[in-house]
């Protein structure tokens, strides 16, 4: 078209199919609980905590390495993530958006808990010996290289079943880690910094349900405020005689 080769755009034609987005399934606390508990001492515990905790992506956490943590700061930095593609093997490249480079303020038991993941990582290099690929991940195979995403969600719907949860997404912790944040009063803003999103209006949108669900619990709380005894409102005139000033209790 913008060579004056063809006449038209043929793909103007066509009707393209709706997009479904898929369901969101976010962990309440009890259940974020419960999946942490059953993943003491696995392999995962700290990969999960970390999603739970950061909102990251698979991409982001497999491609986190040990310079992107700050442990004096506690935090860490977004730098890249990672994807494994058929025909090319394992495929680096920056977040998609500027925003999505981004650094993230992490919990003192979650610093703690990457301590212990360090030293147990060093302990399968020395048990792996001149095997070990050392690429400055975070989160490895058994031998220092990429921890492989497809087997990463099969360990993780393996303890799913373990912990009697639902099935759900891996990147169902990223929308849990979002709602439990909403969930205990943190700003919209801050999520949004948190998650990488490009604009405030996407987060907005994407947890608009439970910001809503919070809305009509504040609301709710207008009964007691508002509402004397018998449930009628408390229309009681003033010493001046003035009528219809709300007793607010």
């Amino acid at each position: 078209m913008k060579w004056s080769l063809v006449a038209r755009n043929v793909c103007d034609l066509v009707s393209p199919p709706r997009v479904v987005k898929p369901e969101i399934q976010p962990l309440t606390i009890e259940q974020a609980q419960q999946l942490l508990k059953y993943a003491r001492g696995h392999r995962l515990e700290t990969l999960l905590t970390v999603a739970v905790t950061t909102g990251m992506r698979r991409g982001e956490i497999l491609a986190l390495r040990w310079a992107d943590i700050d442990v004096q700061r506690g935090s860490l930095q977004v730098r890249r993530t990672v994807d494994f593609i058929a025909k090319h093997g394992y495929v680096e490249t920056e977040p998609k958006t500027a925003s999505g480079k981004r650094q993230i303020a992490l919990p003192p038991f979650v610093v703690e808990m990457l301590k212990s993941h360090r030293i147990q990582q060093l302990e399968q290099r020395l048990k792996v010996g001149e095997a070990w690929q050392e690429s400055d991940l975070v989160f490895t195979g058994l031998e220092g290289g990429y921890l492989n995403p497809r087997y990463l969600v099969k360990l993780f719907s393996r303890l799913l079943t373990e912990a009697g949860l639902p099935h759900i997404r891996f990147h169902d912790l990223r929308h849990s880690a979002a709602t439990l944040l909403l969930s205990m009063g943190v700003e919209m803003k801050v999520i949004r910094e948190i998650l990488g999103h490009s604009n405030i209006g996407m987060t907005a949108d994407v947890y608009s349900h439970v910001s809503l669900a919070m809305q009509k619990t504040a609301m709710d709380k207008w009964n007691t405020a508002l509402k004397n005894e018998d449930g009628e409102e408390d229309n009681e005139e003033d010493d001046d005689g003035a009528g219809g000033v709300l007793a607010i209790k």
